[in-house]
């Protein structure tokens, strides 16, 4: 090499604008000198050398400041070496290419399954999935998704392709698919059953499993989800990350009446807490800031949650295992046995355990749990329709909180600009907000850091409504959710949207984002 490796770093990597940038198009014109390296090292550090058409051997980088990794194949590369700037979704979209041609050629040499049920077809079907090429590409799928912080991957067949997705942040983003016919979905979904104890012969119901997997030298539950279709079976892979520790509760984005309020409600010696919203709104992270915020010395503290998503020191945490009988109401009961000053139940799903939650609470113990509602009020009816009482339920209760996971901008990237005179006329949702003219908001731009989305991360939005008396007499009255809001908020209560609004003001997210996820009442 006619420079070391270090020599050019020191020369050409102080600032991006030193480096000359290599555009796309020229990627694809160029020899791809990435199969001879890892695709995991070559993606996590965002690199992709190639040969230029003049025989120049170059390497293309998005992030000038990964001086370690550039270094070490700069050592493994021919010299010269020519640094290039390119887009880090450039140098993803070139890998994908590389790893499909791989896919296309290992796939055109791999037999072929039947459509039909025999055993013949199963055992060709598990050799397939089993085979070099599938498990390739499936370690590249979840190598992916975790680098770009997905919380669910989909795999999907449809007609003679399978559609690959991600869901990050909340949205969900296409993978580029592998360009095979339907066998390659079928082993893809085959791979994932295998890995997580499913019965491969059957593709005629749903199936639910888990595995447990190591991508980038971390931990990862999967829970599996398998869904037949017309085209054949689906996918979903929901990934835990088994590192992952609880967010301080001071953290969460509480204004400061609801932090007060919540706080004085995890300090009552029993009661119960609830928290509401859809599944993927973050109610598992709130209940797990609100429990590592409990002194643990002073109190014992037992969780049954499906699954246990986050390790909290000084908790004493259970999974349900419905196969051995351990399941929610079975818990509770044998939790009552052990002493405990606060219980959370991962969710309540049915009568019988709401109803001995609601008793844990009447006998001298704070419970914490969740349940799927819209809104704040609708727990209270919600509780009503699978059996409890009214006056049980007012008895209990003190505080539930109604949250929704909205996207964050991206701070490298956002925009920020004072609303006119014209953007009110033409958006009546600021009118709604009452945003008033020379209010200064932000806008998504997008950068390479963010995926060019413009966002990066979520926070949630909250609704906390405290069971005042007031609202207490509306529950024994049999009132619906828009009377014990309306006393909620008469009482002090934010919604969500009022929330979101804030968080707009604040700069940390735009108008489009809370209404994607709130809406009026």
């Amino acid at each position: 090499m006619s420079r070391t490796s270090e020599d050019i770093l020191e020369r050409e990597t102080p600032a991006a604008e030193g480096l000359a940038r290599v555009e796309l198009e020229a990627l694809r014109n160029a020899t791809s000198l990435a199969h001879e390296y890892s695709p995991v090292f070559l993606r996590e550090a965002g690199l992709y050398p190639y040969r230029a058409a003049n025989g120049q051997v170059r390497l293309a980088l998005a992030d000038p400041s990964r001086r370690d990794a550039i270094n070490a194949i700069l050592l493994t590369l021919p010299p010269p070496v020519e640094l290039r700037l390119a887009k880090a979704e450039e140098i993803e979209l070139m890998l994908d290419s590389l790893a499909h041609a791989e896919h296309e050629a290992s796939e055109n040499q791999a037999p072929a399954a039947s459509e039909s049920g025999s055993e013949e077809d199963v055992n060709s079907l598990r050799d397939l999935a089993s085979g070099a090429p599938v498990v390739r590409f499936l370690d590249e799928v979840f190598d992916r998704a975790i680098g770009m912080r997905a919380t669910d991957i989909h795999i999907e067949p449809l007609g003679t392709e399978a559609q690959i997705r991600i869901r990050v942040d909340g949205m969900l983003r296409t993978l580029p698919p592998p360009r095979t016919g339907n066998v390659a979905a079928r082993a893809l979904v085959s791979r994932v059953k295998i890995l997580s104890s499913l019965n491969i012969a059957e593709r005629r119901i749903p199936q639910d499993g888990r595995m447990r997997i190591k991508v980038r030298n971390r931990d990862f539950d999967l829970r599996v989800a398998t869904m037949p279709t017309t085209h054949g079976e689906a996918a979903i892979l929901r990934l835990l990350d088994r590192s992952t520790k609880a967010v301080d509760f001071d953290q969460l984005g509480f204004n400061r009446r609801d932090e007060a309020l919540l706080k004085r409600a995890l300090n009552l010696p029993h009661g119960m807490l609830i928290v509401t919203g859809p599944t993927g709104s973050g109610k598992t992270t709130t209940l797990a800031g609100a429990l590592g915020s409990l002194d643990h010395a002073t109190r014992k503290v037992l969780t049954i949650e499906d699954p246990v998503e986050y390790q909290i020191g000084g908790v004493s945490q259970s999974q349900v295992r419905p196969a051995v009988g351990l399941t929610f109401a079975s818990a509770l009961r044998a939790f009552l046995r052990q002493d405990p000053d606060v219980i959370m139940v991962g969710e309540i799903r049915d009568s019988e355990t709401a109803k001995i939650a609601i008793q844990a609470a009447l006998t001298g113990h704070l419970v914490m749990t969740t349940l799927h509602t819209n809104t704040a009020a609708a727990a209270i009816t919600r509780l009503v329709d699978i059996g409890v009482e009214p006056y049980l339920i007012a008895s209990t209760l003190t505080v539930i909180l109604g949250q929704r996971l909205l996207r964050v901008l991206c701070p490298d990237c956002k925009r920020g600009y004072a609303v006119g005179s014209q953007e009110l006329d033409a958006d009546p949702r600021l009118i709604a907000l009452d945003i008033k003219p020379g209010t200064r908001l932000h806008a998504a731009n997008g950068c390479e850091r963010c995926g060019h989305s413009g966002y990066r991360g979520r926070r949630a939005i909250f609704e906390v409504l405290e069971v005042t008396e007031g609202v207490r007499k509306l529950i024994l009255a049999g009132a619906d959710d828009a009377a014990i809001e309306k006393q909620a908020r008469a009482e002090g209560m934010t919604t969500m949207m009022e929330d979101g609004r804030e968080k707009c003001l604040a700069g940390l997210t735009t108008v489009d984002e809370v209404f994607r996820v709130a809406s009026f009442r």
